[in-house]
């Protein structure tokens, strides 16, 4: 996979980044026993989800233009 550039997009990037978040807070208040606080990180995690996606849609992610997804689609 040298030189592959998946996943290096801002749009991934944003997204992960956001999820990441989402799981941290989750994580501490499901420890502290909150659960309110541990349903609002699982919100976030799926708000970087929806973050990524439309930010790939804005054309902030990965083209398909690399020759590995010129080869699949040709299959």
């Amino acid at each position: 996979m040298a030189g592959s550039s998946h996943g290096h997009t801002p749009a991934a990037w944003t997204g992960v980044i956001i999820a990441f978040i989402g799981f941290c807070v989750a994580g501490t208040f499901m420890v502290a026993a909150q659960p309110v606080g541990f349903w609002v990180g699982m919100g976030v995690v799926l708000l970087g989800g929806v973050v990524g996606g439309v930010m790939r849609m804005m054309g902030l992610g990965q083209k398909g233009e690399h020759p590995v997804h010129q080869l699949a689609t040709k299959s």
